[in-house]
């Protein structure tokens, strides 16, 4: 273990020393990095005036920092959920208002088709009538009763009423007036007090206000497409009334003559409307133009009625003739009735376009009403299954920590048994490059010392008192010695060794550095009563001896740190020529303290050393000024058992 101190035994080394040996005196582990970033971020909350608390709210590793995690990880799926719910509601929103106008579109058909079948009614009444009026009653092509119970029943069916205007009554009829009004004109015409232009003033009314009202139902505007086929229906509607219109005033050329005046330009108009009309319902609705076109191949008569039309357009003087006039009613009664063919296959179409637009909007809505709901359903278990993915992940993040700690800690004690066994930096490198090469220093002091009858002692002793007797030695020694900047080597058996200069060199205090340290363990051992034999204190010898040895790594096992050299045969030899309770140096050693001074020796003589001859040596006594003591000795004293044996002893100890 390196230890540091100064040449007292008080003082640390000076500054430059240990900035030298700050790399090899500890090594750096990842707690360090965690407690420097810790403390780094400690800092800078306290710079930046954050509070505790909240440094800790954004930790993991505190409960309220997990919370905040768990709270963060669960938005980040539940933003694109709720997304997801926001568009399938919106869709599903415009679905509904799709439906709510087709909804709208299927009562606008339901009522364009009832106000037209109630117009198709009023319009064979009004040919009917017309046709008994110009006949004086004398003939009838249909029944009348019957007709107007025709009409009567459309007029039954309508659940919306329009606003109608009619000639001789001010303001507009509701449908209860209205009923009132039709049967007084039926009777009226039976009764022969209407004219035909009368009549025909009447019932072009009621049908043009009926036209009117449909044409304000229609809306160009609507997106579902189906307005075309509407406008078409209102289109064809409007023409078979033009042309029926039409038909009454051909009726009058045929039995009464050429048409005179304003008759002839209604009847132009009428007829040119009528066209006009149909024409551009064909252009709304294709299909029916073609079908048009097949009807009028399959008509008989059809070339008759153009030829009829030139006729009235004509306009020439003529005979009257009822039958002529019978007969060209009859045709154009065929002709309109095939018009309305054309309408009743109009309305079938627009009644499948709506059935299929309701059918699309139901399929819509239902489905996204059910992909409402799936998203409503699947969103919280999407929320649980990432909160428990994330809850999983923090506990394997937690125990994961709890490992990497353990693992630090762990690492903590290998690296500081790592340096017990070796010099910090020595150890240091040899975890980086895993070998450290022998190095060469010129100057190092070597320090030997073993107890002086430690064979007799051990010889009566029993063999945990010789153990708890050289560990409460080493104790003591080891404790000492972590005042100087000095590194243990080795202790064998009871011999006891320290060096000082090496690894991390200390240029000239190595020698004061060891002698002072032999000095204080010297003075301790004085103090220190053997054990398990009162009344007797402990002798050691020891020995010091400065000069270059080479240090380095021996072993892959258990390696060691290990000097090699004559200054550490004679440091041995010092200690082994040496007395009890004195410190034995060599002339080495004695000059370089001379040269450091402070310190006292007494000339020994020459002394026989075994491999070395005749040596000059020297006894040291003391340091000028004394020795601080800096540790209590009485610490070490009293807590002589092992820590092992008190373990194997200690029944609860697992």
């Amino acid at each position: 273990m390196q230890a540091g101190g100064g040449s007292n035994g008080l003082a640390p080394p000076p500054a430059d020393v240990r900035v030298h040996d700050t790399g090899s005196v500890r090594s750096v582990s990842s707690d360090d990095v965690s407690e420097s970033i810790a403390a780094e971020a400690a800092a800078a909350a306290a710079a930046s005036g954050v509070h505790g608390c909240a440094c800790r709210a954004a930790n993991p590793a505190y409960r309220s920092g997990r919370r905040l995690q768990l709270l963060q990880m669960l938005v980040l799926p539940f933003v694109p959920v709720l997304a997801l719910i926001v568009q399938t509601s919106l869709s599903l929103r415009d679905t509904l208002v799709d439906r709510q106008e087709v909804g709208d579109i299927e009562a606008q058909v339901t009522i364009a088709t009832d106000l037209g079948k109630l117009v198709t009614r009023i319009q064979q009444e009004r040919s009917e009538v017309a046709f008994y009026i110009f006949t004086n009653g004398s003939t009838l092509r249909s029944n009348l009763t019957q007709r107007f119970l025709v009409t009567d029943e459309a007029l039954a069916a309508m659940d919306s009423w329009p606003t109608v205007s009619l000639p001789g009554f001010e303001g507009e009829l509701n449908k209860s007036s209205f009923i009132n009004r039709l049967i007084e004109f039926r009777r009226k015409t039976y009764s022969d007090e209407s004219t035909l232009p009368e009549v025909l003033h009447w019932y072009t009314s009621v049908n043009a206000a009926m036209l009117e009202h449909l044409t304000n139902q229609i809306k160009e505007t609507d997106s579902s497409g189906v307005w075309r086929y509407l406008i078409a229906f209102k289109n064809l509607l409007r023409s078979i009334e033009n042309m029926g219109i039409a038909m009454v005033y051909g009726i009058n050329y045929y039995g009464r003559g050429p048409l005179v005046g304003n008759n002839y330009i209604e009847y132009v108009r009428h007829e040119a409307i009528g066209n006009d009309l149909l024409h551009s319902s064909f252009n709304y609705v294709p299909s029916i133009g073609e079908k048009y076109d097949q009807l009028t191949a399959q008509m008989q008569d059809f070339s008759g009625i153009q030829k009829r039309k030139k006729e009235i357009f004509g306009n020439k003087k003529r005979q009257q003739s009822v039958d002529e006039a019978i007969e060209y009613f009859d045709n154009m009664a065929s002709y309109v009735d095939e018009l309305r063919k054309l309408q009743r296959e109009l309305r079938v179409m627009i009644r499948q376009y709506v059935g299929m637009s309701i059918s699309d909007a139901n399929r819509k809505e239902a489905y996204g009403i059910a992909l409402l709901v799936l998203v409503l359903m699947v969103s919280p278990v999407i929320i649980v299954l990432v909160r428990n993915a994330v809850a999983t992940i923090q506990m394997y993040s937690t125990h994961l920590a709890q490992k990497a700690r353990e693992l630090k800690r762990e690492k903590r004690i290998s690296d500081m048994l790592l340096c017990q066994m070796l010099p910090p930096s020595v150890a240091q490198q040899l975890k980086r490059t895993r070998q450290v090469p022998a190095e060469f220093y010129a100057a190092v002091t070597v320090y030997f010392s073993d107890i002086v009858g430690f064979t007799e002692i051990a010889a009566i002793s029993t063999p945990l008192e010789v153990v708890t007797f050289l560990n409460s030695i080493y104790k003591l020694f080891d404790a000492r010695i972590e005042c100087y900047d000095v590194y243990k080597v080795e202790t064998i058996g009871d011999s006891y060794m320290v060096a000082s200069g090496l690894p991390v060199k200390n240029g000239d205090k190595h020698v004061t550095e060891v002698a002072t340290m032999a000095l204080d363990l010297l003075a301790a051992a004085a103090l220190f009563p053997v054990p398990h034999r009162p009344g007797e204190t402990l002798q050691i010898r020891c020995g010091a001896h400065t000069g270059p040895v080479v240090a380095g790594i021996v072993g892959s096992k258990m390696p060691r740190y290990c000097l090699f050299g004559d200054t550490v045969n004679t440091a041995s030899r010092m200690e082994s020529t040496g007395e009890a309770m004195r410190i034995h140096i060599s002339l080495e050693m004695k000059q370089a303290l001379d040269a450091v001074g402070g310190f006292r020796t007494e000339h020994r003589g020459l002394v026989d050393v075994k491999g070395k001859g005749l040596l000059d040596t020297y006894w040291l006594t003391c340091k000028e000024g004394g020795i601080s003591r800096s540790a209590h000795l009485s610490t070490y004293l009293t807590d002589t058992q092992p820590v092992f044996m008190r373990r194997l002893r200690d029944d609860t100890y697992i």
